[in-house]
């Protein structure tokens, strides 16, 4: 690559094989604050296609023990970046706050040591929703998630930087633009849907679950795992949307405790 001006081409090292026959209309050299240089190009590449239709659904349920949950039982771990380089991080921070305020050249050493440590959690975090989405819109033809409001969850001060360092949001947003590009169906639910209250097996509404509560017995007599049972009932709640077209809503309570639901279907019986 030989911008203009330059005598010679740039000694970078390319992430990736440009397209067969692509042309770069726009290229684009910028640099982050650990100091790295990146030159990004935009260019048509064809092998961005619908891919063959598929049969699979899935239900995602966000968390922290795990990161994610699938309506089939399977967790992701969560990798917790953050927190593998926190003390790193404080010493660097530390060292940084020592340094006297101004543009010299120890104080500009300590930031960029502060900045590489952000940019190495930001690069394993980034890679890894990529491999998670990426697999996940190819196995599946529907995808349901939870419409979570991330940012007033992260005003909990308890669990901010949890939340943080799991990055809901930008799981969320990589998922949607890659079912866009390869034909695939992103379905939000409502973030009041009772997901972990709903027995999954009955549709019995649990009175309450606090977040300490990880497995419960229904008064059915099936036992749930919190976070497996919540995917399972997104993924059903899911599927009427994209049937029915018809938002999800919590279901009303009536006054002896059952659900709406369920008591029309008890007053039909004979």
């Amino acid at each position: 690559l030989t911008l203009a001006k330059m005598d010679r081409p740039l000694d970078i090292v390319w992430s990736r094989p440009l397209p067969e026959g692509a042309s770069p209309s726009t290229v684009t050299v910028s640099q982050d604050s650990a100091g790295r240089w990146f030159v990004s190009m935009l260019c048509e590449d064809p092998s961005v296609r619908p891919l063959p239709a598929a049969d699979a659904a899935v239900g995602i349920d966000v968390g922290l023990d795990h990161l994610l949950t699938f309506s089939t039982g399977e967790k992701i771990a969560n990798p917790r970046h953050e927190r593998k380089d926190r003390a790193r991080l404080a010493r660097a921070q530390r060292e940084l706050s020592r340094k006297a305020r101004g543009d010299g050249a120890n104080r500009h050493k300590a930031r960029l040591k502060v900045a590489k440590i952000h940019a190495r959690i930001t690069d394993r975090r980034r890679d890894h929703l990529h491999k998670l989405t990426t697999r996940l819109v190819c196995e599946n033809q529907t995808l349901v998630i939870e419409d979570l409001t991330v940012r007033n969850m992260v005003k909990n001060r308890s669990l901010a930087r949890a939340i943080s360092d799991a990055a809901w949001s930008r799981f969320r947003s990589l998922l949607e633009y890659k079912a866009a590009w390869y034909g695939r169906e992103v379905i939000a639910v409502d973030r009041f849907f009772p997901s972990s209250r709903l027995c999954s097996a009955c549709g019995a509404l649990a009175e309450s679950m606090p977040l300490s509560v990880r497995s419960w017995t229904c008064v059915c007599g099936a036992t749930h795992d919190r976070d497996a049972n919540a995917a399972k009932n997104l993924l059903a709640a899911g599927l009427v949307v994209s049937v029915c077209g018809a938002g999800v809503r919590p279901q009303r309570r009536t006054p002896d405790g059952q659900s709406a639901t369920k008591q029309k279907a008890s007053q039909r019986e004979p």
